[in-house]
């Protein structure tokens, strides 16, 4: 077997950057700062942070060169194959409600990959059991001041923790967060619901143990289990019903009172799957503590109709002259028709936006498509587990206007690729339809409606000339309770 190379190889050099002043290039290999090997990535960082930073480099050509480097804070514009800088770790567990022992075969293999590698903790927000954890990488945490790390507890009962992660560990892994709290790092935390097995008393020891850690412990999202029909030979589970959602809602709302009147937050919050499962309003804005916890699923549906009602009562002029368009008032001769398709879970709230949108803009007519997931199953509701074959089944042979909108996270990340490896392209030739994607926003939502034929950043000036609402956009990551 061929030895691992050590160092890193520079896949890019930033021109104008230091690298690039130094006679970095693409192909070189960075064996060490500082005399210190790299791990990975926050190695690097924190060591290219000193004022004086030594760089021994291998050129392509296999030279060796070590270059002293003044560093005033300023990002050295290099790189790297690996963004991580380091292989990634694998999930030693099996958890009883996992998401990808639920997918079918014939899939890419990226998707079967479970990761719990805590630096994806803070590179991407995912959430880690801790499992995986040993001394070094808490210390490391703790030096770095790394933060924050999101943590998926589902239950502070060390031995109901072993059986539903599948791990002897698991229980003992939880003293990790005493350590992370001493030291002050801030962490979130998530519980997938799982009825019978963590919910009622469970999840009240859970939630009152989690409290404890307030404030380093910064949040608590609590998720339903999500069920695909893919489910041959895995641990019996069920959904919840609507009486028992109402439940867990009464269950979290009465804690978020006691911690609100003892803290100043909310600290723990029920998805929206909850609130949509127990036909119930979902909570004022206020009540999310700044959204925290949107990635799984907290608050986003609430958020998203914040930002369209401010996105509306903003001035909003359409140009003259383009794409049949007149100038506000003044509806285009035989108006627009716009599709969207989006997943059950948020089709009735995409729907009341683009009424409203409608109320305002007479002349345009939308039609907003829930998709079924047939691919995975009616349990399944969101739209980022949606795939290209179920919403080509689901609108062939319909008269689907001049565009069709479908949100960003029905695609992998920074591509135009569905989870079933179908592209955007394929879809649009089979729908025989222009598809625009939608950033997870509110405004970029209304913006698409009146304005499909622009690329987002474009339809932003478009629908609001000069100014800066200042929004990244948001995703819902699939289904929010694989969580380890």
């Amino acid at each position: 077997m061929e030895k691992r190379r050590k160092g890193h190889r520079i896949s890019q050099v930033d021109p104008g950057s230091i690298g690039e002043e130094m006679g970095l290039a693409a192909g070189d290999w960075l064996l060490a700062v500082n005399g210190r090997e790299i791990e990975d990535i926050f190695d690097y960082e924190y060591y290219v942070e000193s004022p004086a930073v030594t760089l021994l480099v291998e050129k392509a050509s296999g030279e060796e060169w070590e270059l002293e480097i003044e560093n005033e804070g300023e990002d050295l514009g290099l790189s790297f194959e690996n963004g991580l800088m380091s292989q990634y770790r694998s999930c030693c567990n099996k958890c009883i409600f996992c998401f990808i022992d639920q997918m079918p075969p014939g899939m890419r293999e990226t998707l079967y990959f479970k990761d719990d590698d805590s630096r994806l903790s803070f590179l991407q927000g995912n959430y880690i059991t801790l499992t995986n954890m040993k001394e070094k990488d808490i210390e490391r945490i703790i030096r770095f001041k790394l933060a924050p790390v999101n943590i998926s507890v589902h239950t502070t009962n060390r031995e109901l923790r072993c059986r539903m992660l599948n791990n002897r560990f698991a229980g003992r892994s939880l003293q990790h967060m005493d350590r992370l709290f001493e030291a002050r790092i801030p962490m979130n935390g998530q519980i997938v619901l799982c009825p019978d097995i963590n919910d009622r008393e469970e999840l009240e020891r859970t939630i009152g143990d989690l409290a404890a850690y307030i404030p380093c412990m910064e949040s608590l999202s609590v998720v339903p289990v999500g069920l695909t029909k893919f489910r041959d030979g895995l641990t019996p589970l069920r959904t919840f019903t609507r009486e028992e959602a109402c439940q867990v809602i009464d269950q979290i709302e009465g804690w978020q009172k006691r911690m609100f009147e003892k803290h100043g937050t909310h600290f723990v919050h029920a998805s929206d799957e909850f609130y949509i499962l127990a036909q119930r309003p979902l909570p004022e804005a206020e009540r999310y503590d700044g959204y925290i916890q949107l990635e799984n699923g907290v608050g986003m549906l609430r958020l998203l109709e914040e930002e369209a009602s401010d996105a509306l009562n903003r001035e909003i002029s359409p140009k003259e002259g383009e794409s049949g368009q007149a100038a506000a008032g003044s509806p285009p001769a035989g108006g627009r028709k716009i599709s969207l398709a989006t997943g059950q879970l948020a089709g009735p709230y995409i729907r009341g936006i683009a009424q409203k949108v409608g109320e305002r803009f007479p002349d345009r007519a939308f039609q907003i498509f829930e998709v079924k997931n047939e691919f995975f199953g009616p349990r399944i509701t969101v739209s980022g587990l949606l795939t290209g074959r179920d919403i080509i089944s689901q609108l062939k042979g319909r008269d689907l206007g001049e565009f069709l909108l479908l949100p960003e996270n029905m695609f992998r990340a920074g591509e135009e690729v569905f989870l079933d490896d179908l592209t955007k392209a394929d879809v649009e030739k089979a729908l025989q339809v222009r598809i625009r994607i939608v950033k997870s926003s509110g405004y970029d939502l209304v913006a698409a409606l009146l304005f499909p034929e622009r690329e987002p950043e474009e339809r932003e000036e478009e629908a609001w000339p000069g100014e800066d609402y200042g929004y990244e956009g948001y995703e819902l990551n699939g289904n929010s309770s694989d969580g380890g």
